[in-house]
């Protein structure tokens, strides 16, 4: 477009559908936009959140020297007055993004609870990672009044995984009820004797634990009128590591566009400030306690060199035909699990492409001959 006006409207109309963090008008450049239409750029963006997406606000004023002469904080809406004879430079600091993706979640919470008319939550309390993550998250956005953590051990569960739950709680002051399954889980595997009298399989044996905890969360959350949290990550959403209708139940999916990485990072940050999280949930090693022994690692590729890949995938989808050829077995995994995706709870994105509406792959397609 030849007319500047024309040009600055066509050029933020496109960048303001990204809805992405932080600032989006930091994309595009603001001042050298100003400089070259020749005026005076005033920059306004929704604050909020409305169902997955979350909208950073950050207004910025340039003037036509390309100067940024006024800044809003992210994430936080804001009535201001401007004018254009008789300004005072304005700018607020720029926190890292750490801090901007802390209060994105905990905005994209607090939005969706009220616009949707609740107010409690309640989430399974694994004593892992995850779990105490958006158990933190969750009190930050609706109060510790208003969170319940579920405990649920089994006789695969370790002694630290109760004492780390026991004690995310503790550190957050929310209310806890105890549910052991490993009576209902026995009832299962007498009733499996009967329908499979030439045994089950392992995998059999792991996801109906995690289904039958599924079915208590679900139970409290209808009989409470509770929102159910789910705390599945990026990572393992990716690669199919979860259970449908057992761990992959819930309303919101609050870490779902998180890989394991910024699970990490971002617990860390919030432990730097105030601890939160029990430090025993930030270095031992993930598992999902569903047989003996059990590690992430026994399924999964090692965090750091899977989640490097799935940014390089699906977030800058960078991936050459050399990549394509070497790394089969990850891209079948992930393609593969395309049917679990389209089942999973929304989840709130942070990231520059998630899974979900905005990224949809045929359930049936194929990247890579096995």
């Amino acid at each position: 477009a030849t007319d500047p006006l024309k040009k600055v409207q066509n050029l933020l109309f496109g960048v303001q559908t990204l809805a992405q963090f932080p600032g989006v008008a930091d994309k595009i450049n603001l001042p050298e936009l100003t400089k070259e239409v020749n005026t005076t750029v005033i920059y306004l963006n929704q604050s909020g959140a409305n169902d997955d997406l979350i909208f950073d606000g950050g207004a910025l004023i340039c003037d036509v020297d390309g100067n940024i002469i006024y800044k809003t904080e992210h994430f936080k809406e804001k009535l201001f007055i401007f004018n254009s004879e008789e300004h005072k430079t304005h700018i607020e600091d720029e926190p890292p993004v750490i801090s901007l993706l802390h209060d994105a979640l905990v905005l994209g919470i607090r939005d969706y609870f009220e616009k949707t008319g609740h107010k409690k939550a309640v989430l399974g309390l694994s004593g892992g990672i995850d779990s105490a993550l958006v158990a933190y998250l969750a009190v930050k956005a609706l109060g510790n009044e208003n969170v319940l953590g579920i405990l649920m051990p089994s006789r695969y569960s370790s002694s630290h995984s109760v004492s780390d739950a026991e004690e995310s709680a503790h550190l957050l002051k929310i209310r806890t009820e105890t549910v052991p399954i490993t009576d209902v889980h026995e009832n299962f595997e007498h009733l499996f004797q009967n329908i499979f009298p030439d045994g089950t399989s392992d995998l059999t044996e792991q996801n109906i634990q995690a289904r039958l905890r599924g079915n208590i969360l679900m139970a409290i959350s209808n009989n409470s009128g509770s929102l159910l949290l789910n705390t599945t990550n990026k990572s393992e959403l990716a690669m199919g590591y979860g259970t449908l209708y057992g761990d992959m139940c819930g309303a919101l999916a609050v870490i779902s566009d998180l890989t394991k990485y910024w699970v990490y990072e971002l617990s860390k940050y919030i432990n730097s400030i105030e601890k939160s999280i029990p430090e025993n949930c930030v270095s031992k090693d993930p598992s999902a306690e569903l047989k003996p022994d059990q590690k992430d690692s026994d399924n999964l590729p090692p965090y750091t060199e899977l989640d490097p890949f799935i940014e390089k995938l699906v977030e800058q989808r960078a991936l050459n035909l050399e990549t394509l050829a070497t790394e089969k077995d990850k891209l079948n995994t992930i393609f593969r699990n395309e049917y679990k995706r389209f089942q999973a709870p929304l989840g709130l994105k942070v990231s520059e492409k998630a899974f979900g509406s905005g990224r949809r792959i045929p359930i049936v397609g194929k990247i890579a001959n096995e």
